[in-house]
């Protein structure tokens, strides 16, 4: 049996040699370069759509589920839950540097569509929506008023489309999807539509991002989509 720290040693050497391998590629690295640009544009215009948002928002509605259950204390999940997701994601995506192209890509496309949706549903929060801690970095991407679709919903699941092929992250960001859905009602801080329609759009969203983004995907799967669940 191999000591820890000759595995480890061979595994930070095919750490580096993968790093090296995918960054010394021109076309790559523009690509990735191109997706942070598209991901820092989505999420200006996301922000934009917030304030917006913000300024009219509207009346709230009854919800068959938030007007049958009571209202949990989840606001340090909402903020710090998500936080952590997304920690969580950039050290897979600097890990393994090939789905990068595409998931930011990705990325950007939903917030973006995420941004128009939520301008063109001008709905007041739920009466008794919990709390959640004010100062922090979500404040950013998050406003009060955005609701439909619910991101964290649809962030997770999409991380988990485009991951599929790794079959213990697919079902963790699965997981993490149903866990922020629950939460989120759990704390009255969407509608039920918001959260049930995010599952819709976001794999609606992944075929779009594969048909507009082929040459990432073939960066990250070694050949074209199919454009169906789960292919081989």
């Amino acid at each position: 049996m191999r000591p820890f720290t000759q595995i480890l040693k061979i595994r930070v050497k095919h750490l580096i040699r993968k790093q090296l391998d995918f960054w010394r590629l021109p076309q790559l690295v523009s690509s990735t370069a191109l997706g942070i640009i598209m991901l820092g544009a989505s999420l200006t215009i996301n922000y934009s759509a917030g304030l917006y948002t913000n300024s009219i928002t509207n009346n709230p509605v009854q919800d068959i589920i938030l007007d049958n259950i009571p209202v949990f204390r989840t606001g340090f999940i909402f903020v710090y839950g998500a936080l952590a997701m997304w920690f969580f994601v950039m050290i897979i995506l600097i890990l393994n540097p090939r789905y990068l192209p595409f998931a930011l890509k990705s990325i950007a496309l939903l917030v973006t569509i995420r941004s128009i949706f939520t301008i063109m549903t001008h709905l007041g929060p739920y009466p008794n929506m919990t709390t959640w801690p004010q100062n922090n970095l979500l404040e950013k991407f998050s406003f009060g008023a955005d609701f439909f679709f619910s991101g964290h919903t649809a962030f997770p699941f999409l991380i988990s489309l485009i991951l599929w092929h790794k079959k213990i992250f697919r079902w963790i960001f699965i997981v993490l999807s149903l866990f922020f859905a629950t939460s989120v009602l759990s704390g009255h801080l969407h509608y039920s539509i918001d959260v049930f329609a995010a599952f819709f759009i976001t794999y609606s969203v992944f075929i779009l991002g594969c048909r507009l983004f082929t040459d990432e995907y073939e960066i990250m799967y070694g050949k074209k989509p199919k454009f169906t669940l789960g292919h081989d």
